[in-house]
């Protein structure tokens, strides 16, 4: 007899371990499916392993440069190696406390990849899974009172780029380097292309950034691209951008060679390595969506703001659903799925005062609208805009450039977006969100008195700046 449960959840990464560990909190029996390891691309393949190697990079930097700082170092060497030992500690850590949560919420984890089937002598609704071993084992069946699916995103590669895992990458391959290349091309100047521009140029590997578009990080406020463009061309990255790169030109031997047609001409471009960075596609494939009512659109799942599916007793959340595609957008996706279908009423979530990250160096975060999206809503804007470089702290740690840039409405004051760049900006976003999920004007962040000396302070002279009042500008 098939096992019941009050839910299961497709997708063990972070969307789907935290809505379990929701669910285990408000009394559900849960299960997990995952075909890999609990944590998904997120601890695996993304979010953590790409920061391990991020910090390591900019403690090279750091150390190369430790004599502005009045300290002598000598015959300064990268020990690759080491870099991905440390990576994989930092993995094996948190992936041993997903477990231990998943044992503390008394969840069965199941490995496998799961499958919805339709209507069948175990249900009369579509949602039973199946769970196909990766072992060979005989498929378990399990039969679910609701479904919730998380199973998250893989890399885009273009036609005619396939990766090949060695000399052309994704960022899954380009985690497992066992040595770095003397050169890269980076094909996509969005978010992922940029983190990793910047790591490996703080490595030392010579990199160049292809981009489409005639601007890198078409989804931030332009300000903030042009600034992180320039601090980049600093530490020696080449940007092309309105590139179009012709993957019929695409030749590997021991190295790679492509053209790209620029302002409607061909240039060759050489490399000991291609990294494909051209976004994410929702993992829909082959996970029975067939059998139900259940609708996709453009390769992602259609919900409501609940994220509950066609089928009602059947949820999505995270990347298979679109949006902004984030780890943190993902679990507080889970826990609203989660609260509807136990019937705890929660809130929606306003993805406008959500912020989002660039953990490149320099560091990027923002939350809410950009100018121009403001601009184009029509709303009559006000912008206070304060640099670094006037902040002690900033100067103190050697990181001076970078700004905070607030946007506000001239008739409410209303706070509309808050955009960053520069040191450890990532970490001080979360006041920035605070602030829109409070409905905060400018004035009530210049009137939280900020701490001297902290980097913190910015925020409050960039709020100051909206009226002109900055102090130390």
């Amino acid at each position: 007899m098939a096992k019941e449960y009050d839910l299961v959840v497709l997708g063990g990464g972070t969307g789907g371990y935290v809505a379990a560990i929701r669910a285990s909190q408000l009394g559900m029996q849960v299960a997990v499916v995952e075909k890999s390891e609990l944590g998904g691309t997120c601890l695996h393949r993304g979010c953590i392993p790409s920061k391990s190697l991020l910090r390591s990079a900019e403690v090279f930097k750091q150390t190369k440069e430790a004599s502005e700082y009045g300290i002598d170092t000598n015959d300064i060497t990268l020990n690759f190696p080491k870099v991905q030992e440390r990576k994989n500690r930092i993995i094996k850590t948190l992936h041993q406390g997903v477990q231990g949560l998943m044992k503390k919420g008394k969840i069965d984890v199941f490995e496998g990849f799961g499958r919805i089937l339709g209507p069948s002598i175990f249900s009369p609704m579509p949602g039973t899974i199946s769970i196909e071993h990766s072992n060979g084992d005989e498929n378990t069946m399990i039969v679910p009172k609701n479904v919730l699916i998380a199973t998250g995103s893989k890399p885009k590669s273009l036609p005619g780029l396939e990766i090949d895992g060695k000399l052309v990458m994704s960022s899954d391959e380009a985690l497992h380097m066992e040595q770095l290349p003397s050169s890269i091309i980076i094909v996509g100047g969005g978010v992922i292309g940029v983190e990793w521009a910047s790591m490996l140029a703080d490595f030392g590997v010579e990199v160049t950034v292809m981009e489409y578009l005639e601007h890198i990080l078409p989804t931030e406020d332009e300000a903030v691209a042009k600034e992180v463009e320039t601090l980049l061309k600093k530490k020696g990255v080449r940007f092309v951008k309105g590139a179009q790169v012709l993957p019929e030109t695409l030749q590997k031997e021991n190295r790679i060679s492509v053209e790209a047609e620029i302002d409607g001409s061909n240039e060759t471009f050489t490399a000991d390595r291609m990294l494909v960075s051209v976004g994410r596609e929702a993992n829909t494939s082959n996970i029975g969506l067939q059998n139900t009512d259940i609708m996709v659109d453009r390769g992602v799942i259609q919900t409501n703001e609940f994220y509950q599916t066609k089928e009602s007793h059947i949820y999505a959340i995270g990347d298979v659903i679109g949006g902004m595609q984030l780890a943190h957008v993902a679990s507080h996706e889970g826990i609203v799925a989660v609260e509807h279908m136990t019937g705890n009423n929660p809130l929606p979530l306003d993805y406008n005062s959500i912020p989002s990250c660039i953990y490149s160096n320099p560091e990027a975060a923002s939350v809410g609208l950009t100018e121009k999206q403001a601009a184009d809503q029509g709303f009559d804007v006000k912008i206070g805009k304060f640099p670094f470089k006037a902040i002690g702290k900033a100067l103190v740690q050697g990181e001076p450039e970078g700004f905070v840039k607030i946007i506000a409405d001239k008739q409410t004051e209303d706070l509309l977006g808050i955009h960053m760049v520069g040191p450890h900006v990532t970490d001080m976003i979360s006041e920035a969100g605070l602030a829109k999920v409070l409905d905060a004007a400018p004035w009530e962040i210049a009137h939280s008195v900020h701490p001297h000396p902290t980097l913190s302070e910015v925020m409050g002279e960039a709020a100051l700046a909206v009226e002109g009042n900055q102090i130390h500008g």
